[in-house]
């Protein structure tokens, strides 16, 4: 009865760090969590045990400094706790335990993954390791997504370069897309949100103290984190100018950020700098500017163009004959 008791009280601990709008102080959780008994002593002695219970199940417990005489709050950030509803069927669920199996992460979190997405049942299938966590990520990127989820759990600033820049970004969420991995967050030079691929820094992030970052209000991560239609390819990644007149320039730039820009012309227009790996996808986009802007260069995406424009201009001709 004392084990299902302690139990009890340590999953509801993990509910009052969760659902939290704030770090709550050792006498608050003590309070507000039933089976804490005994002097101030006692119940600090009980918390401290529990919290390391948590931890060693993967549930980072943060100490946020707070206010007043209990000098220190806790809570756990859930986009570190977290993972989606993925609306598996059985057969998809079966496919998701396999591949758990058969990828080593470098320590025992598949098994945490799929019960954090609701996944029981019998122990993993065996399987042979097919893939390590550095091939799912890639060399130095593996220890750069390793630090990112490490500033979105302690709430630290990331500095790190991204296409020879350098960038300090209050990090905000990381989400996985088209086989990517991406970071989300304000980037406190540029005053703005932004998305980066993972994959794409350089070296590994270096973090400042925890709690140092914090997000604007009203900040929406998931209204900031997208990827564009031209990035969706499979193919090798092409950089690509642009001539943009000023009639459409401001809107591109709203789009893409003022980061595209690479050069800004007498007369108010400009030359924006895009990586794609998805040419047609790039060339629909530019139609819809008209003749507003003009693919500069690599030549094969000029000649992309052209064919797309010729192929237009017959399907026209061939209307009106």
């Amino acid at each position: 009865m004392a084990r299902r008791d302690a139990l009890e009280r340590v999953n509801n601990l993990l509910l009052a760090l969760l659902q939290t709008n704030r770090p709550l102080t050792l006498e608050q959780l003590t309070k507000e969590v039933d089976g804490y008994e005994g002097n101030h002593e006692a119940r600090r002695t009980a918390f401290i045990r529990d919290k390391a219970l948590l931890e060693k199940e993967g549930a980072k417990v943060e100490m946020v400094s707070v206010p007043g005489n209990a000098q220190y709050g806790y809570r756990i950030n859930p986009d570190t706790f977290y993972l989606p509803a993925l609306d598996l069927d059985p057969r998809e669920q079966a496919a998701l335990n396999l591949a758990i199996a058969g990828v080593h992460l470098g320590e025992p979190t598949g098994r945490e993954a799929l019960l954090k997405l609701g996944i029981w049942g019998d122990p993993l299938p065996k399987a042979a390791q097919v893939v390590s966590r550095v091939d799912l990520v890639g060399g130095e990127g593996t220890l750069a997504l390793e630090q990112l989820y490490e500033a979105v759990r302690t709430r630290a600033t990331a500095t790190f370069n991204y296409r020879s820049e350098s960038r300090r970004v209050n990090v905000a969420a990381i989400r996985f897309a088209r086989g990517h991995w991406y970071v989300v967050g304000y980037d406190l030079d540029r005053q703005d949100g932004r998305t980066f691929r993972v994959d794409r820094i350089e070296g590994t992030p270096t973090l400042s103290g925890a709690g140092s970052a914090s997000l604007p209000d009203g900040f929406d991560a998931e209204a900031i984190f997208r990827i564009d239609p031209w990035q969706f390819g499979t193919a090798d990644e092409v950089d690509v100018r642009i001539a943009v007149d000023r009639a459409e320039l401001g809107r591109v730039l709203a789009e893409l950020g003022d980061d595209a820009l690479t050069e800004r012309l007498p007369d108010g227009s400009g030359i924006i700098h895009m990586v794609v790996n998805d040419l047609e996808a790039l060339v629909s986009w530019v139609v819809d500017l008209l003749d507003h802007a003009e693919i500069l260069e690599p030549q094969e995406v000029r000649q992309t163009m052209i064919t797309r424009l010729e192929r237009m201009a017959g399907r026209g001709a061939g209307a009106t004959s």
